[in-house]
């Protein structure tokens, strides 16, 4: 074959269009959310109980320093805009979503270190001390944390970004409900294989030796990042050569550099669309987790369910969300659009929180069960309602900074909804509330805000979003908002 063959390949190849994502990339794409699922188990189920439990570090200080990769989310729009500009490794997504895996991984392994850096402190004290090494080495653990934090918001963000970069507006919605099901997958998946792993290891009430719990849980945090890892490589390998459409729907194909973080900014906030959504995702998330803080108590206090039995009761809203990932994605979605299918989700949602409260009333376990099953589903409903209609809200030429402020909103939001769950029902407490009407204050609250969710999303407009986002594009790509 000569040259003057190859290069006519070449060309011919360049002028096909871009293949459409089929199924079974779609779950190999989901693979990467998967991992992330895993490592939430890691942080925020074993290191909380293995921090709080077995080496006795106050449940303040524990929850303060494992929400710290929450507080670092600001990052996220940075990561995205340079993900837009800046290729790594030759691929404006891959390469950071790969690099970001490695770097959180080797992380959270550092960070357990540090722990038991701190819970030997602990015992040594035998019980916490303020103390200069004390103060060290939580602050070091702190900063490990909001580099994990870093690290993740680093790979899920470009990664969020390239799910806009290999879609179209009609299956985008299928992709969303395969990989948000993943993540739910892989936490499920997490759960499992660290209660096997970990299974006799710590009992209730006796002190068990660091020596110990050192080596198991050291091999499950180096264990568990290597398979993410393998994940991640697996998740991308190829997709954005492939199906990536960022270069043809960019129209500064060869001036990638010149959109800095200060104009992407500007695009960012050229339309009120923009605000409003930020707006409304907020909202939905406080609405939808703040009850993650105070589920389980309600079932011990109201429902008198032993530890074992709360800590199943996220299983019955997980496989509820399973279903309405699935179904919202491949049925409801095409036949309803996404604004009305978000909207009806979050109407049921608030329906869901009445249920919860109902349930309270009969003290009967299968009732509440039942209720979070269904509101697992109007979740789910919700959920891919919402990030799908956020993916049309995404400018093509800056894709990953826009996907950076989605980000910032939900993961934000989520943080200020823990604290607020906690706070409310403290404040129901202190009114004197009985136990039921304290916990139900809470959900009624959150069934309010999902209503206001829906006040705001009737304000969204995708049209007006994409027109006034195309002439900032426009008049930023001509040097006018230069200053």
């Amino acid at each position: 074959m000569t040259p003057r063959d190859i290069s006519d390949l070449e060309t011919s190849s360049k002028d096909k269009p871009t293949p459409k994502v089929g199924l079974l990339t779609m779950f190999r794409l989901g693979l990467f959310n998967m991992g992330l699922g895993l490592m939430a188990v890691l942080t925020l189920a074993v290191l909380n109980r293995v921090m709080i439990s077995e080496l006795a570090i106050p449940a303040t200080i524990t929850a303060g320093v494992l929400a710290i990769p929450q507080f670092v989310s600001p990052a996220r729009v940075w990561f995205g805009q340079l993900s837009d500009s800046k290729p790594l490794f030759g691929l404006h997504r891959s390469g950071y979503v790969r690099l970001g895996t490695a770097l959180f991984g080797l992380a959270v392994f550092i960070a357990v270190q540090a722990v038991w850096q701190v819970g030997s402190l602990v015992r040594t004290n035998q019980g916490w001390v303020w103390s200069g090494q004390t103060i060290l080495w939580t602050a070091l653990l702190g900063l490990i944390l909001a580099f994990y934090g870093l690290a993740v918001s680093s790979s899920s963000t470009p990664f969020t970004a390239m799910l806009v970069d290999i879609s179209d507006e009609n299956d985008r919605s299928k992709i969303v409900a395969i990989v948000w099901s993943m993540l739910m997958v892989g936490i499920v998946i997490g759960g499992v294989t660290g209660k096997k792993l970990l299974d006799g290891i710590g009992t209730a009430g006796v002190e068990t030796p660091l020596e110990s719990l050192q080596p198991p849980i050291n091999s499950v945090f180096i264990l568990a990042p290597l398979v993410v890892l393998g994940l991640a490589i697996i998740a991308t390998w190829g997709v954005e050569k492939k199906y990536s459409r960022f270069s043809s729907r960019s129209s500064f194909k060869q001036r990638e550099d010149s959109i800095s973080l200060g104009r992407a900014v500007k695009i960012l906030t050229a339309s009120r669309q923009t605000g409003i959504f930020f707006s409304f995702l907020a909202v939905l998330t406080v609405g939808l987790f703040m009850q993650e803080a105070i589920l389980e108590p309600y079932g011990a206090d109201i429902f008198g369910m032993s530890i074992g039995d709360t800590t199943l009761l996220n299983s019955f809203w997980g496989i509820g969300i399973l279903i309405g990932y699935s179904a919202t994605g491949f049925l409801v979605v095409p036949r309803l659009g996404k604004q009305r299918t978000t909207k009806i989700g979050c109407y049921l949602v608030a329906i869901c929180f009445c249920l919860i409260i109902l349930s309270g009333f009969t003290h009967n376990e299968t009732v509440l069960k039942s209720a979070l099953v269904v509101f697992g589903m109007a979740t789910g409903i919700a959920t891919i309602g919402g990030i799908s209609l956020m993916l049309d809200l995404t400018a093509a030429e800056t894709a990953g900074t826009f996907i950076g402020a989605w980000g910032l909103s939900q993961a934000m939001s989520r943080a200020i909804a823990i604290v607020l769950g906690g706070a409310f029902l403290d404040i129901g407490k202190l009114l004197n509330l009985p136990p039921l009407q304290a916990y139900g204050f809470v959900f009624a609250l959150q069934a309010v805000t999902m209503i206001l969710a829906v006040v705001i999303l009737d304000r969204v407009s995708v049209k007006e979003f994409k027109d006034n986002t195309k002439v900032a594009i426009s008049t930023v790509m001509e040097g006018d908002l230069d200053g």
